[in-house]
């Protein structure tokens, strides 16, 4: 039976088990980094946490997270956990050129909360970010402001402090923070989907995901002539259906004629006749207003909290400062 939320609102704090740490450490972190990943790495000061993703040399996202300075040499960079160990291993064949580790500490608890951040924060003696991608971090933990209509925080606690969770989160919790990241339009690629999809597809670089400012990194030809060239044929979208049922990822939405026009990224229960999904769709579908179907019932587009286009996470970090 799917899970239903009666309400959108996170109650407390929950471990988020979907998600994991990969630090980068050593002398040269920053700038074996700076090569691999789509993110402008020095922005990453402690102050902003700019999403980013690993690609492949045509392009395609090997992975996609926020990226946080935890000290001077050392990175910590939030994805999915089904990714964690093999973008590691990936990436250790390019680390053993630099000073630089890599290091999936499994014993990092990930944590979320919204109504309860607050009371997590001061237990931690952390200073809550108030603005999207702003981080705070002290000896022993950090804390970043997530995207979105509904104010999240995500913290890295390590397994020694004693949370203050009685239990672990039940599955109301956890659906209703799934929730959150579909209307957000913030998709966290699994290995369902690796190396499937440019960034762009995802809307990365609506999100600030990708610097076109910086050097080369692995498969930044590819990505910026698909942004400056115009050449994006899928965007991701927010969508509902009248069903009591998940889509998986990958699933595909048809068209009447059974062609496949879209394919699901992430989807969660409403209630008990609802979902909502993130999908990757053929942009001529959505802006022909195509009818499209999962398993019968009708796909209905939502909308997202934010513009299909290009926001520089540069100008992201300059917002902060000037808040600041």
């Amino acid at each position: 039976m799917p899970t239903v939320i009666p309400s959108t609102t996170i109650t407390g704090i929950l471990r988020l088990g979907h998600l994991a740490a990969l630090d980068v450490k050593g002398a040269d972190a920053e700038k074996f980094l700076q090569g691999q990943t789509s993110a402008q790495v020095s922005l990453a000061n402690g102050e902003f946490a700019p999403l980013t993703c690993f690609c492949t040399p045509k392009g395609r996202m090997l992975a996609n997270g926020q990226l946080l300075r935890v000290d001077d040499d050392h990175f910590r960079l939030i994805l999915s956990a089904s990714l964690v160990n093999g973008l590691a291993t990936h990436l250790k064949k390019f680390a053993a050129f630099y000073k630089a580790e890599l290091i999936h500490d499994a014993s990092m608890n990930l944590i979320g909360a919204s109504d309860g951040a607050g009371t997590l924060a001061t237990s931690l003696e952390l200073t809550l970010p108030e603005q999207p991608f702003k981080q705070h971090g002290n000896a022993q933990a950090s804390v970043v402001r997530l995207p979105g209509p509904m104010p999240r925080w995500l913290f890295c606690v390590p397994a020694s402090f004693a949370l203050p969770i009685t239990q672990e989160a039940d599955d109301t919790q956890q659906a209703a923070w799934a929730l959150e990241d579909i209307r957000s339009g913030l998709a966290w690629l699994t290995d369902v989907q690796q190396d499937h999809f440019l960034p762009q597809m995802l809307n990365w670089e609506a999100l600030g995901g990708i610097s076109f400012k910086k050097g080369c990194y692995t498969g930044q030809e590819v990505v910026a002539r698909a942004h400056f060239r115009g050449q994006v044929k899928k965007r991701l979208v927010r969508a509902e259906l009248a069903t009591s049922q998940l889509p998986a990822i990958g699933a595909s939405l048809m068209t009447e004629q059974d062609k496949a026009m879209g394919e699901v990224v992430a989807s969660a229960q409403r209630d008990s006749e609802s979902v909502e999904l993130l999908a990757v769709m053929n942009t001529k579908a959505v802006d022909e207003g195509t009818p499209l179907y999962w398993q019968g019932s009708e796909v209905t587009l939502l909308s997202l909290p934010y513009s299909i286009e290009r926001v520089d996470p540069e100008q992201q970090a300059a917002s902060l400062k000037v808040a600041t």
